[in-house]
């Protein structure tokens, strides 16, 4: 696998093997986040969906860990501010903001792959 193309892709590899100790944890960590990916975002909608924030907010803060302790320093920021927007019940913020969020979602997905597949 191509350290480089996380690398080149924003992604802050450093950080995350900082975290979690080297570079097969990470890589393992990785896989699982790919794995667990479309389920996830799945979640993430359906909860969107049906205005059904608590649960949101547990989606999007468990998608906001896994991407500080992958380096996906980006989509953790967003995942939390959706994290704090739903826990207040701002279901307009979402709305507003839900593509941005899901873009930067799919973009690292793919970065991921491309990876794992390198």
């Amino acid at each position: 696998m191509d350290i480089n193309i996380l690398k080149n892709n924003d992604i802050n590899v450093s950080s995350g093997i900082e975290i979690l100790g080297d570079i097969d944890t990470y890589n393992d960590i990785l896989k699982e986040f790919a794995d667990n990916f479309k389920e996830r975002l799945s979640k993430i909608e359906k909860y969107k969906n049906t205005s059904d924030m608590e649960n949101y907010a547990i989606e999007v803060h468990a998608m906001k860990g896994d991407s500080k302790y992958l380096g996906f320093t980006k989509l953790a920021d967003l995942a939390l501010n959706h994290q704090l927007k739903s826990q207040d019940g701002d279901i307009d913020y979402i709305n507003n903001n839900y593509s941005e969020l899901i873009t930067e979602a799919n973009r690292v997905y793919k970065v991921i792959n491309e990876y794992l597949n390198s």
